[in-house]
């Protein structure tokens, strides 16, 4: 049985999620791996968020948000990116490799780079397998 990863992807409303939903209208391919949930911002996105999803069986999360600059909540995107950091630290602390985190800046023009990212982090899951639970 080929394993096949679970990915849940916290997309920001303004642009992330509006980039995915032009990646599905355009018909762009992407594996189907993954579970979009809309947030207002990408910075309300916590590591409780995170540790949570993977104790649900996520096998990796992907946090998407405005390009640096262009937040709509001003700099809700800088805090994001502090907080992923630091989730990654917590997360290798625990057994969980971070590489299964992933942050990007998406805007609502990029459907093409959702595809791709999707594509690029279903590949990278395979590679490093399930999770040992």
């Amino acid at each position: 049985m080929v394993f096949e990863p679970k990915i849940l992807a916290f997309l920001c409303n303004w642009c992330s999620y509006a980039g995915a939903d032009l990646a599905g209208v355009s018909r762009f391919q992407y594996p189907p791996n993954v579970l979009p949930i809309r947030v207002m911002c990408s910075s309300r996105v916590s590591p409780e968020h995170i540790f949570q999803a993977f104790d649900q069986g996520a096998d990796g999360v992907f946090v998407a948000g405005c390009h640096p600059g262009d937040c709509h909540y001003i700099n809700g995107n800088y805090k994001t990116l502090r907080k992923v950091k630091l989730t990654k630290k917590m997360l290798e602390q625990i057994g969980i490799n971070p590489k299964r985190l992933r942050l990007e800046w998406i805007s609502s023009v990029e459907g093409v780079k959702f595809a791709e990212v999707v594509r690029e982090m279903t590949e990278e899951l395979k590679e490093l397998g399930p999770i040992e639970r």
